[in-house]
This record gives structure tokens, C-alpha cells and sequence, in this order.
């Protein structure tokens, strides 16, 4: 089992438009709305992989209820088909969030169906008070112990303590189990000192832990500070990962135009897949590249197109740097 742990869940909705004007009204031409947060989408795409994944973090209000309404529902991944129509069965996604008094946040992604950008709109997320916390301490604990990978993404909710990510890495490392951190800003910074076994920053994020927009300088930084391995996405140029193992780069066949929302997401699902099946690092980053593109291809945020996955795999190009990580 592959245990995500998003601490600021929402639920998402994508509009689609067809031209984002400012300053006029829009008729939206599509809809969807799904559980969201980065570690939730980072569990729909494992399931779809065939991966039995449990989530945890905070859910409460009406829009909390929702979410594990969605989350407990069939799958709408429509998306997610081979190419010859048939869709693989997905494994179980466990709710194992947590019950808050707060409201959950929700996010908006207006997508302009002429251009393909995104606009997102992000809300806060609720108040999580002291005793919300150690609930949540308990039941990871708890869960830590059928877990084989763990991944802790995405921001803090008021009231979370910053130094949240470096106590949840801590409590993985003591239960024996890998862990991959995906925030940015001082979380980063605080839970990268507890040596996660991965960290996943985008450029912005890299840049601002590191001071340094190189990314091979940058990535190394990032790695000197704590992690043991660091896989940083570049957007259309793929990722650069430098671990124990080696430094490698995994580049797209080609750059694509679409949503990008949860892309990311998509390529910390794929290393940790490729982790738990013992996968090399570089067919792990293949996975994890062909994944964050093929999110990028889908109309609905957060999924990712199955064919174009499959065609992409064998086509991502992987360069192994020569010098030391």
C-alpha cells in the first residue's frame, strides 16, 4: 500500500471557457469537479496504475463531505482509457482523512479552451486546531505501519505548524518507511533537514530553497541540505534527478500544449510506483515524465490521458550526467 498525505485537501473544479476575457462574463462550456489537494492526485493516478493506495489529511463541512462523497464514488477518469477503448481496472483508494470542525477549501481552475492556459483560483483551507493535529499524528502512525512508500504533499492549512512535513518525515523514517516530500517555501526547508528520501521541487521551488535558478547547481544544493535524492520538475524540459545513484535527465519527446494542473502530481505518482516495483532511475524518471505529460494533454484537471501515456513511455529520452551528484 502506498499512503499519501495531502494536509490541505480541496475540492476542484475546472470550468472551461471558450476564451478567458478579463473583465467580462463567461458562459462556461464544461464543468467537473473531483477530490483534489496534490497528495489525492497523487492517489487517483497510483490507483489508475493499478497501485492500492490510502489517503489521509484533514476533510470537513459541506465541502469536506463532498469530497469523500467523490472519493468513495466509481471512478470518472474518462480520460484514462487505453487506446482501444477498455479501462483497467483501478485499485481501492482508502479514506483514511481525517474529520475537522473547519470547512474544506475549494480550487478553481478556469481553462481557456482557445489557448489552453489556466487560471487558478486557490482558497486557504480551514482552521486545524491542536487536538485535529494529534488526531492526524495518530492515524499516520497507524498507517505507517502497512505502508511501502508514503508521499507528503502539497501547503499547510491555517493553524499547522511549520515545522509539520520535518515531524511527518521524522515519524516515516522511524517507522522504516520511504518517504517523498513535495512543498515548497519553509515546510520545504524545515522537512528537508529531516532527510527525506526524495523531494520533488519545481524551479520556483528549487530557487527559492536554493537561491540559484542553475538547475544541476541548484539540485545538488537542495540535496546537500538533507534529502537523498532530489527530482526537480522543469516544466516542458522534463526533470532532473540527482540521487546516490547517479544524475540523470529525462526529457519529453516533444513540448505539448494544455492544463498543467497536477502534472506534478502525476510525476510524483510515477516515482513512487516506479519505487515500490524496484524500477531503475531511469525508468523511473521515463514514468514519471510520460505521466506529467500526459496530464498535460488531458481536458480535465488532475487526470491524465492513458494512450497518450502509453505512446509517450518509450519515447522520453533519458541523459546521464557523467560527473559525481
Amino acid at each position: 500500500m502506498i499512503l499519501t498525505v495531502t494536509l490541505n485537501t480541496a475540492l476542484d473544479l475546472t470550468y472551461g471557457v471558450p476564451e478567458l476575457v478579463p473583465h467580462a462574463s463567461h458562459r462556461v462550456s464544461d464543468m467537473s469537479e473531483r477530490p483534489g489537494g496534490k497528495g489525492l492526485n497523487v492517489a487517483r493516478v497510483l490507483s489508475a496504475l493499478g497501485h492500492e493506495t490510502a489517503v489521509t489529511g484533514f476533510a470537513g463541512g459541506s465541502t469536506g463531505t463532498v469530497l469523500r462523497e467523490l472519493l468513495a464514488g466509481p471512478p470518472q477518469d474518462a480520460d484514462t482509457k487505453t487506446g482501444n477503448g477498455a479501462t483497467p481496472a483501478a485499485a481501492p483508494i482508502t479514506d483514511a482523512l481525517v474529520t475537522v470542525a473547519g470547512n474544506t477549501r475549494r480550487t478553481i481552475a478556469v481553462v481557456d479552451r482557445a489557448t489552453g492556459d489556466t487560471t487558478q483560483l486557490n482558497e486557504p483551507g480551514p482552521l486545524v486546531t491542536a487536538d485535529e493535529w494529534t488526531a492526524l499524528l495518530g492515524r499516520y502512525e497507524e498507517l505507517l505501519t502497512a505502508a511501502d512508500a508514503v508521499a507528503l504533499c502539497g501547503s499547510l492549512p491555517p493553524g499547522i505548524h511549520v515545522g509539520a512535513y520535518a515531524e511527518l518525515v521524522r515519524l516515516a523514517r522511524t517507522a522504516g518507511v520511504p518517504v517523498l516530500l513535495d512543498t515548497s517555501g519553509e515546510p520545504l526547508r524545515r522537512g528537508i533537514a529531516a532527510r527525506p528520501d526524495l523531494i520533488k521541487p519545481n524551479a520556483d521551488e528549487l530557487a527559492q530553497l536554493t537561491g540559484s535558478r542553475e538547475p544541476l547547481r541548484a539540485t545538488r544544493d537542495a540535496r546537500r541540505r538533507g534529502a537523498h535524492g532530489v527530482v526537480a520538475s522543469l516544466g516542458p524540459d522534463g526533470m532532473l534527478a540527482v540521487t546516490p545513484d547517479g544524475v540523470w535527465q529525462a526529457s519529453p519527446p516533444a513540448k505539448v500544449l494544455g492544463n498543467p494542473t497536477g502534472a506534478g502530481d502525476s510525476a510524483v505518482a510515477g516515482l513512487l510506483s516506479g519505487l515500490v516495483e524496484g524500477l531503475s532511475w531511469p525508468d523511473r524518471l521515463r514514468r514519471a515524465v510520460a505521466l506529467s505529460t500526459a496530464t498535460v494533454l488531458s481536458p480535465t484537471a488532475g487526470d491524465f490521458d492513458r494512450a497518450a501515456y502509453e505512446e509517450l513511455l518509450p519515447r522520453v529520452g533519458i541523459e546521464e550526467h557523467t560527473t559525481a551528484a
